[in-house]
Formats: structure tokens, C-alpha cells, sequence
């Protein structure tokens, strides 16, 4: 933790010392209005489409057909059967639109109540910041699921920026994770491994102040499975995190390179020549390999 960081725990600490607690209040306002809002939107205009192909197409051109090869010889009681897998995946995607639409437009509002800020959220006293953090990540919870746990899960990076809680660069795949829903910005080209977190916010201690601070992704950066990134942290550019490789608080690293561990560090050339057992030899040979071989892949795309 740098002594900037520090310096601010311990004005906080000062600060809020001798302080009675409060008990905080659940914003059950907020957090009805925000879910009813977005189950309703975004179930009803598909709804309304289902309904409406169910009731005037499929209905009378599918199931009250009475000889079953009229709907392979009629072209409309064909053209209905093959419409309804089509009419099932659209109303699939116009959820997820509506449900992404509601929750920027109440992720909007609340920023503006209380803009989301890197620093300490005190838990033991009523404030916006501690209620508008719970609820913008409450609202943020039923877009992710729906997206993630579905068909289309490549459709998470363009809906989150739509929704406008995280930043994703192009190229960057996303497989099924944790948190990953706000506060955090991803460079392009990445790959993040399923599994992996990578968080803006934690609670220290059970009831502890709530750290909540930017994370930062490069270009280009692997995270493998089971590999977790917390609050503050700014991974550099060509960084390729080994499984399970964790970071604390405020970690930075340069990049172009590899990490592995808990808390991660660089894999040193020396130490992976002593544990694979190649010397200097075997990795130029592969050096030149790997030149040849890209030199190659120029001239064919030249052709």
C-alpha cells in the first residue's frame, strides 16, 4: 500500500474516531422499485411479441392443424414452424436489451445522487455513499446473470458498456466469472478465465469500512482460471497471470511479462530454465522458431 494510502486510513480513522455506530437502514424503496422496473420492462415487450406470434400464427397454423403433412406442404404453416426458434432467441435478446436499458437509466440516476469515487466507505455511519454503493450493485446483479448464464455470453462486454458500469475494450473475451460489474476497466484483447474475479470493492472484516477503488486491466493480459484481482489494482500490458494467481490491494505491475503466486510475482527466465531443465541453447533455438515461423505467416498474407 503506497503512503498516499495510508495517509488517508489514517485521517479516516481519526476522523470517524469515538463515533457511536448507526445501524444502517435497508433501502427497501430502492431496491423494489429498481427490480420490479426491470423484471416488468423487460419481460413485457417480449412477452408482447411471444403472445402475439403464439396467438396469431403458431396457435391456428400449428397446433389446430388437422392433417399433420399440411405443415410441411402449406408454405405459411411452414413458414410458422420454422419462425418460432427465431422468435424464441429474439425475445431472449430483447430481455437482455430492456433489462440493460432499465439499469442504465437507474445506474445513471444514482451516480448522480452519489458518483461512485475511489476511497474507504465507512459502514458504521449513514451515508449516501454507503447506501447508493448497495444499491447500484444490487440493480447490477440481474443483467449480469441473465447475460452470463445464457446463450449469448458474448453479449456481456457490449451490453456493460451500454449499461455503462464498466469499461471493456474490443477483442476482449469474458467467460463465465464473478463480480467483474462495475469500477473496473479492461483493455483490449484480453482474456479473462472463468473463475476469475476481478473486484473494485471489499469489505474489510465482517464489519469492516468497504474499500472501494478502480481496477485497472492493460491490453492484451491473460488472466487465467481462478485468478483474482482486487480493489486498486493496474495490471500492465502483455501480462499473463498463472491459475490462481491473487493480488492484494493496490497492486501494480509493469507488464510483459509472467505472474504466477499468491500475492502474484514475476517468473524469472533462470528459474524456469532450472525447473524445466533447458539451457541457453534450447531457448534460442525456440527464439528462432518462433521468428521463422512468423516470418512465414507475413508471406502468406502478403500473397
Amino acid at each position: 500500500m503506497s503512503n498516499a494510502n495510508k495517509e488517508k486510513k489514517k485521517i479516516f480513522r481519526r476522523k470517524h474516531a469515538g463515533k457511536p455506530k448507526e445501524e444502517q437502514e435497508l433501502q427497501m424503496f430502492w431496491f423494489i422499485a429498481t427490480i420490479s422496473s426491470v423484471y416488468i420492462i423487460s419481460w413485457f415487450f417480449p412477452g408482447m411479441l411471444f403472445f402475439t406470434y403464439v396467438g396469431y400464427l403458431f396457435y391456428p397454423r400449428f397446433l389446430e392443424v388437422p392433417n399433420f403433412l399440411s405443415l410441411f406442404t402449406n408454405p405459411l404453416n411452414l413458414l410458422t414452424l420454422i419462425l418460432f426458434p427465431i422468435i424464441i432467441i429474439l425475445c431472449y435478446i430483447l430481455h437482455l436489451f430492456f433489462a440493460s436499458l432499465v439499469v442504465r437509466f437507474w445506474w445513471n440516476l444514482t451516480e448522480k445522487k452519489s458518483p461512485s469515487k475511489d476511497g474507504n466507505i465507512p459502514r458504521s455511519v449513514r451515508s449516501k455513499a454507503s447506501k447508493f454503493y448497495h444499491v447500484r450493485s444490487f440493480i447490477v446483479k440481474y443483467p449480469k446473470n441473465a447475460i452470463i448464464k445464457g446463450i449469448f455470453p458474448w453479449l456481456y462486454n457490449k451490453l456493460f458498456n451500454f449499461i455503462g458500469s464498466v469499461e471493456i475494450g474490443k477483442g476482449t473475451t469474458i467467460e463465465e466469472q464473478v463480480v467483474a460489474d462495475r469500477g473496473i476497466k479492461i483493455g483490449e484483447n484480453c482474456y479473462i478465465g472463468p473463475n476469475s474475479s476481478i473486484t473494485s470493492h471489499l469489505v474489510e472484516g465482517i464489519f469492516g469500512n468497504i474499500c472501494y477503488f478502480k481496477a485497472t486491466i492493460g491490453d492484451n493480459v491473460t488472466l487465467s482460471a481462478d485468478t483474482h484481482i482486487g480493489p486498486g489494482n493496474k495490471i500492465g500490458d502483455n501480462s499473463y497471470i498463472f491459475p490462481w494467481g491473487v493480488t492484494q490491494k493496490f497492486t501494480t505491475n509493469k507488464g510483459d511479462n509472467y505472474y504466477f503466486g499468491m500475492p502474484i510475482r514475476k517468473i524469472f527466465s533462470r528459474k524456469i530454465k532450472k525447473f524445466l531443465q533447458i539451457t541457453d541453447e534450447d531457448l534460442k533455438k525456440a527464439e528462432e522458431l518462433t521468428e521463422k515461423n512468423r516470418k512465414k505467416q507475413l508471406q502468406k498474407q502478403k500473397r
